[in-house]
């Protein structure tokens, strides 16, 4: 069945338009606890009339005091118990409702989108991303009307007061024990998101002398030139502040990008080969997941140290699917999604850091040092506005356009054309070995895109 609301990473829209309203969110919440409903009730392990138990978390945006309300009313109605955090990194979500055994997590956020965006994503009882089945389950009850379980039944909800510790803890625990930050000198941005009072405790505990940015959410201003998706904050700010490191997470904190003491910037791919670098010095590493955005050099890097190397769609929910199905644990995004499954059931932006300065640790000097053989590939993205529905990839002037840009590239680079699947963009990205002839070419067939759209 195919899926009309739930795309690469939940449901994502303008807040106040379809489907992100507080009614449609309401009947959400209502179709996923009737699902968890009767699969509690068809389970042996819960006792008869036994109700299910979902987590909720949020970002730091102003819409999810609204949608939290209309979820919670929704799976209340649907008999199944609600358990708040308020703000909490999404990753936090995924850990806190495996130990808590609940039967569901959601978060409220838009990761990396404006202020103005939201959404709906959820975790299974595992902490891992609902498989496409369940979510095509819900899809179907939300066809059926919004009833309400008799008074006695209905859910009931509370608030989790020690989950910030739980978390921080839990973060800590995915760094060595015989290891510490002390000495180092750390920069956080936050990007006024959900790890605002969560990442500097981490990193301060662990040692470092720790200072923020982007840690004053004010609801409208996450994201807002500030955290990964804008590290030139970042990068000033370690500057100015004679820092030896930045670490720079998204809205919902699953990503990261770092910084060091002369302002260079590295991306998911450069950071996870630091990680498995590190992990193959403890013993062989079976296989690494990318995706179709993951730079050449990335795999030129594993192809030398004779580890296997595999390329999903892009979104981690894929490079998820693609570990599982190979048995590995280590795979990414270049945008800064990295899955460590040794630590952690998700991609978390503060634990794949921990994992970087481990690394660092443990081989001694900087990330520059780390990684100075990894030379990626000149690679330049750009978005162009989609217009919903909009048919480009049989278009004529789009199809001739990127038959020319292949041809100069003349087997020296990649091109990749996808549509978005949380925004309405079409990402144009070129990849290659000299600088020039990869910028031209992404102009030249961005500009071909615009014209095609523009009719």
């Amino acid at each position: 069945m195919g899926r009309k609301y739930f795309g690469t990473d939940g449901v994502r829209g303008r807040v106040g338009e379809d489907p992100i309203t507080p009614d449609f969110v309401m009947r959400l919440g209502h179709a996923t606890g009737r699902v968890l409903a009767a699969r509690v009730s068809e389970s042996s392990r819960f006792k008869a009339g036994e109700r299910p138990a979902v987590l909720i978390g949020k970002d730091t945006r102003v819409s999810g005091y609204m949608l939290e309300a209309a979820l919670e009313a929704g799976f209340a109605a649907a008999g199944v118990d609600v358990c708040l955090v308020g703000p909490m990194p999404t990753p936090a979500i995924a850990y806190l409702t495996r130990a808590l055994r609940l039967q569901a997590g959601i978060v409220i956020s838009a990761s990396h989108n404006p202020y103005y965006d939201n959404g709906i994503k959820f975790f299974s009882a595992r902490g891992t991303k609902l498989p496409d089945e369940m979510e095509s389950e819900i899809e179907a009850m939300l066809d059926e009307p919004l009833t309400c379980v008799p008074s006695a039944a209905l859910g009931r909800a509370r608030r989790i007061d020690d989950a910030d510790g739980r978390y921080i803890e839990f973060c800590k625990s995915t760094f060595p024990f015989e290891l510490d930050l002390r000495g180092l000198k750390i920069v956080v941005d936050c990007a006024n998101g959900a790890a605002y009072h969560i990442a500097a405790h981490v990193f301060h505990e662990l040692g470092a002398e720790v200072s923020t940015i982007g840690s004053e959410p004010n609801g409208l201003n996450i994201n807002q030139d500030v955290g990964a998706t804008a590290p030139a904050a970042l990068r000033a700010a370690v500057l100015a502040q004679a820092a030896d490191l930045g670490i720079a997470l998204d809205g919902d904190a699953d990503r990261v990008l770092m910084v060091d003491a002369a302002g260079n910037l590295y991306d998911g791919d450069q950071l996870l080969l630091a990680v498995v670098r590190s992990r193959l010095r403890q013993g062989p590493v079976a296989g690494v997941v990318g995706t179709l955005m993951s730079n050449l050099a990335l795999e030129h890097a594993l192809e030398r140290l004779k580890i296997p190397f595999v390329r999903s769609a892009v979104g981690d929910r894929y490079v998820m699917d693609a570990l599982r199905q190979k048995g590995w644990l280590y795979g990414g995004e270049n945008s800064g999604h990295i899955l460590c499954l040794d630590r952690h059931s998700t991609g978390d932006g503060i634990v794949s850091a921990l994992q970087v300065l481990s690394a660092l640790r443990e081989a001694g000097g900087s990330l520059q040092q780390l990684l100075s053989d990894l030379k990626l590939y000149p690679q330049v993205l750009i978005n162009v506005a989609l217009s919903k529905g909009f048919p480009w990839q049989n278009h004529p002037l789009i199809g001739a356009v990127l038959g020319e840009v292949e041809s100069e590239l003349d087997g020296c680079g990649r091109v990749l054309l996808r549509a978005s699947g949380t925004e309405p963009l079409l990402r144009v990205m070129v990849e290659g070995q000299d600088s020039q002839t990869v910028t031209l070419s992404a102009e030249k067939l961005a500009a071909a895109v615009r014209q095609a759209v523009a009719g």
